[in-house]
Formats: C-alpha cells, structure tokens, sequence
C-alpha cells in the first residue's frame, strides 16, 4: 500500500491519474455524443432513448458516482500540478515561446479545464437536475435552445472543450507509455479528428434545436 500511495503522490503517479481519468472522459463523450444523435430522431426516439437510460437506474448511479470521483480526481489533480509548476519557475518569461511542441491546448489546458468544470455544473443543473414532471427532456432542450445565448454558449464551451481534448488524448496516450515515434504522430491525428467530431458534434446539436424552433 505504501508503494501506491508514494507512486500516486508522485508527479509521475499524478500524471497517470490525470491521463487514467482523462481517456475515461474521452470514452464518455463519445457514448454521451452517439446517445445524444438519437435527438435527430426526433421528439419520440430521443425520449425513448432517456426513459431506457432511466431504467438502468442502478448502473446508471454507479456510473455517475464513478464519473463524479474521476471529476474529482482529475480536476484536483490538474490543479495540484499547476499549483506545483507554476511555484516551481515564479519568475515567468517574457516571452511564451512555442518551442518543444507547445501549442494553445498544452498552455491553456488548466485554464479550459476550469470553464468545462463550470459548464458541466451548469449543464447539470440546466438538463439533469430539473423538474420533469409536466415536460420531456426533449421538451426542455427544444425550449432551450429557442434562446440565442444558450445557444452561442453552448457552441463557444464545445470550440474549448475541442482545444482541451485536442492535447489531452494523445498527452494522455504519452503518459501511459504509448509514445512510439512511430505511432505518436497516428495518435496526434487521433486525437485532432476526434476533437473536432466532439466539437462539431455537440455543438452542431443547439443549432439544430434552435433552427427546429
């Protein structure tokens, strides 16, 4: 137990946790993305797709509970790292060179990481934490998305969340070892495509919503 807890506490072990929890984000956008296509369906197969969600109620809380200790882990753990590295070089440069590879994913990663944290508190509380009695939660996206602002919010959320998974998938493959020169450059790719298909997909939805309206 004591090697676990010293390799966790590790940059190296904190480092994994992140790329751990990262991927299993990444898995979860996808199965979330390809659930949410059911909305094209329209008003009658996407709520049959959430009222089968809703009968998985047991697996569906362990997975929520699984995906809220992942947040927790990650989020704090981002945190911690750049508390470290940031109190580590306090004198900043002057200039923010792009050397070594560094792009506007790797250097704003702890800063986009904060607005999505924000933005799936709101999502929640906008989508899942609210009364569904007297409407569906098709309903409650169609009225949503009538309105301009949700619908910009939505779009800009998805264009950052595109940059942060833009780095973070294959960051995360590096992590774990898999950093073949052979097969990074496959994996980079990997992950600029499907940063694009979840910000396309996700954000291409309220515009859709709002154009239905």
């Amino acid at each position: 137990m004591n090697w676990l807890v010293k390799t966790l506490g590790s940059s190296i072990g904190k480092k994994l946790l992140m790329a751990l929890t990262g991927l299993s984000f990444c898995g979860f956008l996808a199965g979330h993305l390809a659930g949410n296509l059911f909305i094209y369906g329209g008003r009658d197969a996407f709520n049959a797709y959430a009222e089968h969600l809703q009968s998985l109620r047991p697996l569906l809380t362990l997975a929520e509970a699984g995906l809220v200790l992942f947040a927790l882990i990650h989020v704090m753990t981002g945190l911690l790292l750049f508390y470290q590295n940031w109190t580590a070089r306090p004198d900043r440069y002057a200039v923010n060179k792009t050397a070594g590879g560094r792009t506007i994913g790797s250097a704003t990663m702890p800063y986009t990481g904060v607005i999505l944290l924000l933005f799936i508190i709101f999502h929640l509380f906008h989508f899942t934490f609210v009364d569904k009695t007297n409407q569906t939660i098709f309903d409650i996206v169609l009225i949503s998305f009538q309105n301009p602002l949700y619908v910009t919010l939505y779009i800009v959320v998805m264009l950052i969340a595109a940059i942060h998974v833009s780095h973070g998938f294959w960051s995360a493959f590096q992590t774990v070892g898999l950093n073949h020169p052979k097969y990074m450059p496959l994996i980079q790719g990997l992950s600029l495509a499907f940063s694009i298909v979840v910000a396309a997909g996700f954000g291409f939805i309220p515009v859709y919503m709002s154009l239905m309206a």
